[in-house]
């Protein structure tokens, strides 16, 4: 999953914390926002621009996604990898963060290449 993350344009490694895994940025620097969170067997994603959208997640994974804490009420989930959640729908959900992240961005910060 970060070789994946990492291959986006503009996507880096952070890890402002010291946990064991990294957070994946994109963006410059200090201005670089996390797009995902990578655990040992789950990765943080923007499901949605509103919560509402993200419980999409929760109604049809219910055993592998949840509200992620801290930053749910925004539209973040917690997706558990190699169990219920076919590969393929995990990689679109990092690529549907990667890009509500990157649309948020001011267009100079956004990545060459970003939405291709």
């Amino acid at each position: 999953m970060q070789a994946y993350c990492l291959a986006k344009p503009g996507a880096w490694p952070d890890n402002p914390w010291g946990h064991e895994h990294p957070v994946i940025k994109v963006g410059p620097g200090e201005r670089g926002k996390i797009f995902a969170f990578l655990g040992a067997d789950t990765v943080g994603v923007k499901s949605g621009r509103t919560r509402e959208v993200a419980d999409e997640w929760l109604h049809r994974h219910p055993d592998d996604a949840e509200v992620m804490r801290y930053i749910g009420r925004s539209g973040w989930n917690t997706l558990t990898m190699g169990r219920g959640i076919p590969d393929e729908e995990l990689l679109e959900a990092v690529d549907e963060s990667y890009r509500l992240v990157v649309e948020g961005l001011p267009k100079k910060l956004q990545p060459d290449g970003w939405d291709t």
